[in-house]
């Protein structure tokens, strides 16, 4: 996103409704309240305006904003000490001062205690100004998403919290019965993660499907390398969420090839990484997964990021997370901008044995591929027209842009089977359905 065009701030919904950004402008004069209006309109954000300092607490009570503007003169209450006002009871807005040359010292000192960001000086300069209210609504909408993520994964936190205080009331009395309930909420945290997973690629449409299929490459490739089932949950937990760090980023860095990015933009996007990890640590369940993530870009030879480590120090589901991921950006322009072929992907992956790449791992890659590719070959899915009732998905089920619809080892019934022959006949008619064989009744 370009931090200079703010026509493009509304934020994308992501399940939670987000009230659009808002700019409160303070004059006591409604000449420069009218000049004001017509220069911010244009931007396409809420635009209120207020003739005095006791008018605009009043509707902050009542209307949340984004930014505001006020002039420092004002009759019974001057700008600093209105803006100071604002600062105590609302926090989160950017607050921006309109000040005199003659009031420069009143104003340095409302820096000083904090409570403006920016100041412009009158008669202001329009673009200036623009430029201005840009920063801060771009710098507000970061904070606003940070704070949305961070209410999600605390939410999910406590929703682990109070299922594990529920199986634990219940050991003593229902061991059989805490078994099946513990599976049941292992599938539902697998699927959370899946369909936060999706989330994620919602960002933007260059990450569409990528999480899901680095996933179950990474899962494979875990399995070949004779991984215990923890480390292989660990690693494919790790590779839906290695994204996570970019929910941050603007629009611009994400859409550019990881290979085409400098100074600025590379940094941040270089930063993605230890974000991510960041974000999960709350949840304990996922601090394995969380160091997995950290360490994806690390290379065999210690001149990866963030920590430069080198060999065996890196985590080994990182090692394969690193294969994986690079594997897929490759084939689908995420490094270089240009799509390859499967071969070729995987030469490029081959070319950097032992020194981007663990040599172990590479050719667990390779063996993931065969096996993928015989899979193919003896593919045999159900049309949709087939599904009866009590089938069990044995994988994801995706739409054409990779978004989880149904999550593997989900038994259908029959409102879920007319739900999906419904979406077949919309969007995909030659849609097929993968599902366990059925097992054998005992005679």
């Amino acid at each position: 996103m370009n931090m200079n065009d703010t026509s493009q701030l509304q934020p994308a919904s992501t399940g939670d409704a987000i009230a659009p950004l808002a700019v409160l402008c303070v004059d006591d004069e409604r000449g420069i309240l009218s000049s004001l209006r017509r220069l911010l309109r244009p931007l396409g954000h809420q635009v209120h305006v207020a003739e005095s300092a006791a008018e605009a607490l009043g509707l902050l009570e009542t209307t949340p904003v984004d930014l505001v503007i006020s002039d420092m003169r004002m009759p019974e209450m001057d700008g600093a000490e209105f803006l100071a006002r604002v600062r105590a009871r609302w926090p989160q807005p950017v607050r921006v001062l309109l000040t005199g040359y003659s009031d420069l010292s009143s104003t340095i000192d409302a820096i000083n205690r904090g409570e403006i960001h920016r100041f412009v000086s009158k008669p202001w300069d329009d673009e200036h100004l623009l430029s201005v209210v840009r920063d801060g609504l771009s710098r507000r909408m970061l904070e606003r998403e940070r704070e949305q993520l961070r209410r999600r994964i605390e939410e999910q936190n406590q929703e682990l919290l109070q299922m594990n205080v529920l199986l634990e009331e219940k050991v003593e009395a229902r061991t059989a019965e805490l078994a099946l309930a513990n599976d049941h909420l292992k599938q539902n945290f697998l699927t959370s993660i899946k369909v936060f997973s999706n989330l994620i690629e919602i960002r933007h449409p260059v990450l569409k499907g990528h999480s899901r299929r680095v996933s179950e490459l990474a899962r494979t490739m875990a399995r070949l390398l004779n991984l215990p089932q923890a480390q292989i949950n660990e690693v494919f937990a790790a590779s839906l969420l290695h994204d996570i760090g970019k929910i941050g980023l603007s629009d611009e860095v994400i859409a550019q090839p990881s290979d085409r990015l400098v100074g600025e933009p590379l940094k941040a996007w270089r930063a993605h990484a230890a974000l991510g990890e960041s974000a999960l640590l709350a949840l304990d369940s996922l601090r394995a997964s969380a160091r997995i993530i950290r360490h994806h870009h690390e290379r065999y030879d210690g001149k990866g990021f963030p920590d430069g480590l080198q060999g065996e120090a890196i985590p080994l589901g990182a090692r394969i997370l690193a294969v994986a991921n690079d594997f897929d950006s490759y084939m689908h322009g995420l490094v270089c901008g240009t799509r390859h072929s499967e071969d070729e992907s995987f030469d490029y992956i081959a070319r950097g044995r032992g020194s981007r790449y663990d040599a172990a791992v590479v050719e667990a890659l390779s063996a993931a591929l065969a096996e993928e590719a015989n899979a193919r070959l003896r593919d045999d899915a159900l049309p949709v027209d087939k599904l009866e009732p009590g089938m069990v998905l044995s994988r994801d089920l995706v739409d054409r842009d990779g978004r989880l619809l149904l999550a593997a080892d989900f038994r259908m019934d029959g409102v879920v089977i007319r739900q999906i022959r419904d979406y077949a006949s919309r969007v995909n008619p030659t849609m097929k359905v993968h599902v366990h064989p059925p097992v054998s009744k005992a005679s």
